[in-house]
């Protein structure tokens, strides 16, 4: 195996002329997407989120190419093929049985690795479908506005970019190049999600004016960058790893991207995806982003943020969020807050809310659904959904018992997320998390992590993906790139 990876990464380095054109005429992947009844897919980024796609995607359609800045992951990869060729072989389970030869197959053929994506949307061409980008936040945008510019359908892990422009950016180009896409908040692929939102659109808890979404983690509050330089792993290119951010000495504590805003999101990109996702789809945020009949004024969204300190570099120990979103569809006007850390009071408020004795990590009991989640306010009833959004409870318990909550009623039902966007890269329904509902909902999130860097609350018109109130937060809306990237 090492030696063919090592000349699968002489292919990757080497030049995208005629010896890579060369090259595809022997390979499958050369073949029209028409003769093969699987997609062929690239997965960029293999390690962290990424292992859950080489473990998975093999087993629902080809991996054709993979692509990480680090030879190691590359390695790992590969190696987790084998052993899951080996183990599936013989396993009691028929369905992984059946998937056994899959994985064989990408052990002996010649699967693509690269270390940079951007070639490889060149020396591929048509030998390739979709792309699945599993990469650190701020490199989402250009990988995925790189494999849309290819005609290539785009599976983004969430947060959808680092920031709100990226965000607009890549509902534009899908758009405009009319490809598949789809955002990785998998709770939307629940059947309590689902019918979750047929009870709020359906009035079960009446109208609904307040939405609390929390976690637990905070921000680490670094007052300093790190200093000083150590030297750059084998087998890491720290120049691809940087991407679009401007140049600095390699030092292990920047590739901790939650520590720091040039890097990361913070919960709010890596937890409000999920848990925020239910609360702003079923009522219908999103509609605020659709430009309407011309009128008298632009819909206006108030952001206002309060947090233990403010930090341009790393993120707060504690923040809270609040939203303020004008009427849209059929719904009132109503207040999102997002509290994250430990701000003050926010744990009796939400026991209060639904009743219950949380677990944030002092009793042991419940943790994990307890980190995260939301509340769903209105004047009949309350709804209480886990950090995904993947389940849900009511409340007053006794007046919702006889409620249905475990699959939609009248909504279509998933096939699951990755799935239904595959149905969708075939011309299927477009998946629910597609980058038309996905970009307004991270623009709405990030325009938090913007928040949090002043003490004034912003006015933003979601039509323009303009903060009317204050240039220089208008300014953090899209960050300058570097030369050599772009969307």
């Amino acid at each position: 195996m090492r030696r063919a990876l090592s000349r699968r990464r002489f292919l990757a380095r080497s030049a995208w002329g005629g010896a890579a054109a060369l090259f595809l005429k022997d390979s499958r992947l050369a073949l029209g997407a028409e003769t093969n009844s699987r997609l062929r897919v690239a997965l960029i980024g293999v390690g962290g989120r990424g292992t859950w796609f080489v473990d998975t995607i093999p087993r629902m359609e080809d991996v054709a190419a993979v692509c990480d800045i680090d030879d190691r992951k590359i390695a790992q990869c590969f190696k987790r093929w084998e052993e899951l060729a080996g183990k599936f072989a013989v396993s009691p389970h028929k369905s992984e049985r059946d998937a056994a030869p899959a994985f064989r197959r990408l052990t002996e053929e010649n699967v693509k690795a690269f270390e940079d994506f951007r070639p490889m949307f060149d020396a591929l061409g048509a030998g390739l479908d979709a792309a699945i980008v599993s990469i650190p936040d701020h490199t989402h945008a250009t990988a995925s506005a790189a494999a849309i510019r290819a005609g290539k359908h785009v599976f983004c892990e969430k947060p959808l970019t680092r920031t709100v422009g990226e965000s607009r950016a890549l509902r534009d180009l899908a758009r405009a190049h009319k490809v598949a896409t789809s955002m990785g908040n998998q709770g939307t692929a629940s059947g309590p999600f689902r019918r979750a939102l047929e009870l709020i659109r359906g009035g079960a808890l009446g109208a609904v004016k307040e939405v609390h979404v929390w976690n637990t983690s905070g921000g680490a509050d670094r007052k300093a960058p790190p200093t000083g330089g150590e030297p750059v792993p084998a087998g890491f290119n720290w120049e691809l790893w940087l991407g679009p951010a401007p140049r600095r000495p390699y030092h292990r504590e920047w590739l901790q991207r939650h520590l720091w805003r040039e890097f990361g999101t913070n919960p709010l990109g890596n937890w409000g995806p999920h848990s925020a996702n239910l609360a702003f789809m079923a009522l219908k945020v999103h509609a605020l982003w659709q430009a309407g009949p011309a009128g008298p004024s632009p819909p206006r969204i108030r952001v206002k943020a309060e947090f233990s300190s403010l930090n341009r570099l790393s993120f707060p120990r504690w923040e809270k969020v609040t939203w303020e979103i004008p009427p849209r569809a059929e719904f009132p006007a109503i207040v999102f807050t997002w509290h994250n850390g430990a701000e003050p009071g926010v744990r009796p408020l939400l026991e209060g809310l639904i009743g219950d004795d949380l677990d944030w990590g002092d009793k042991k009991d419940k943790q994990w659904l307890d980190h995260a989640g939301a509340v769903i306010v209105g004047d009949k009833g309350r709804m209480h959904a886990t950090g995904h959004n993947a389940t849900f409870r009511l409340f007053p318990a006794a007046e919702f018992k006889d409620v249905a909550a475990d699959r939609p009623l009248s909504v279509a039902a998933s096939r699951g997320h990755e799935a239904d966007w595959f149905a969708a890269c075939r011309g299927g329904a477009p998946a629910w998390a597609e980058f038309e509902y996905a970009a307004p909902l991270n623009e709405f999130l990030m325009l938090g992590n913007v928040a949090t860097q002043f003490e004034e609350a912003l006015d933003f018109d979601p039509i323009a993906c303009r903060i009317v109130n204050n240039a220089e937060a208008d300014k953090l809306l899209r960050p300058e790139y570097r030369a050599g990237w772009t969307l």
